[in-house]
């Protein structure tokens, strides 16, 4: 297991509702860790996962899958 984090930018306004629905999306995706958007900063997200079973391009895709404008920034 190799553990590695991603920041990612969500352009859309999202409701702390919805934002807990695609934390809850992302963390059941395989090899995602961990997914929760920063308090302070809704638009961040951080992202822990397992670059072993799956890598930053396809939870990126399962962003923008959810009909979300996202991009990676570190």
């Amino acid at each position: 297991m190799h553990i590695t984090d991603m920041v990612m930018h969500v352009n859309n306004k999202l409701e702390e509702q919805s934002r807990r629905s695609v934390e809850k999306i992302l963390t059941g995706q395989r090899g995602v860790i961990h997914a929760h958007f920063n308090e302070s900063r809704p638009h961040l997200m951080l992202v822990a996962y397992d670059t072993k079973r799956t890598s930053s391009f396809e939870i990126l895709a399962r962003m923008t899958g959810q009909s979300l404008c996202a991009e990676r920034v570190g």
